[in-house]
């Protein structure tokens, strides 16, 4: 706990620099909102194709389930151009929010390193100026179609695309989402994505509420939190404390119902959807039960990136 007084020169240093002290403070923040207002959206990834996309929206509507952000995350690179543009559309007239992946990624690149127990750290990094060069022709390629939302998987590149956004060779509406597979798992490690233009950060899934509470003392910018995961990533499920999550971490986007599925980034059978959109309906409602007072993201909120057609 913070109180115990030890390391107290180095929690001294990080008070000084306007960093938390640790992760178990008890002061409680009053809940921070959107720039457009609201506390909290729901998010849906796996959105990898536009009849994934179609069904999903018709099971959000059975589930009345309201339905924030979607996230496609195989890749632009394997849809055509035709069916990006429907995906944008159907975005863009349901006021939904999109973002596509980047790549290619180190897990689909001749290298075989990233295969190799060692080699797993790289994560969807991208090894070498070309595929910086293949990524960044990808980024421009979705924004020629309509898409504003693009998630990251290299700090590198994030780097690059925050100062071309800056220097006006992309529109200043684009969206920069930092993947999970990149492995942000502390404060510190946010603010360093934050200063070079994260727009919204998705934390490891694991993390603690207490945990989480001190990135939201060290960053602005909204979090992305998993309700739950795939069982190729670790299988948890923790609705009780999505609740929590938002009187602690708001404004946060939860990430709802990859549990319905064994591994990520595939394509989701209609069984594994139904399921995805049922843990949504839980999650909103555990929040509705248990944090009335949290209200849901505008649509107006600029992190959406709903699209442009």
């Amino acid at each position: 706990m913070e109180n115990i007084q030890i390391f107290k020169k180095t929690r001294n240093y990080l008070i000084s620099h306007g960093f938390p002290s640790g992760d178990y403070d008890s002061n409680m923040l009053p809940m921070k909102e959107f720039d457009a207002g609201g506390h909290y959206g729901i998010e849906l990834s796996s959105m990898n194709n536009l009849n994934i996309l179609l069904r999903t929206l018709k099971l959000t509507e059975q589930y009345n389930v309201k339905l924030s952000r979607v996230i496609e995350c195989r890749g632009i690179v394997r849809l055509p151009d035709a069916e990006v543009k429907e995906m944008v559309k159907v975005c863009e007239k349901e006021r939904i929010g999109l973002t596509m992946s980047i790549g290619p990624r180190a897990i689909s690149d001749i290298g075989a390193f990233v295969n190799s127990p060692n080699g797993k750290r790289i994560g969807y990094r991208l090894r070498g100026m070309e595929n910086i060069i293949h990524a960044t022709e990808d980024l421009k390629r979705g924004i020629e179609l309509g898409v504003r939302g693009f998630l990251i998987y290299d700090e590198g590149l994030l780097y690059l695309f925050n100062k071309m956004r800056k220097d006006g060779e992309i529109p200043k509406d684009v969206i920069l989402k930092y993947s999970v597979h990149a492995g942000c798992s502390n404060p510190l490690s946010a603010k360093l994505l934050e200063e070079n233009g994260c727009d919204t950060i998705n934390i490891i899934p694991d993390l603690e509420v207490g945990m989480i509470k001190a990135f939201r003392k060290t960053i602005k910018v909204p979090l992305d939190i998993f309700s739950d995961t795939a069982k190729s990533a670790g299988g948890l499920l923790r609705t009780y404390d999505m609740p929590k999550v938002i009187q602690v971490a708001s404004p946060v986007y939860l990430k709802c119902g990859p549990i319905s599925q064994p591994d990520q980034n595939h394509l989701p059978s209609a069984d594994e959807l139904e399921e995805r959109v049922k843990q949504a309906r839980i999650v909103v409602e555990h929040v509705e039960r248990y944090l009335p007072s949290a209200k849901m993201v505008s649509i107006d909120e600029k992190t959406l990136a709903i699209p442009r057609g």
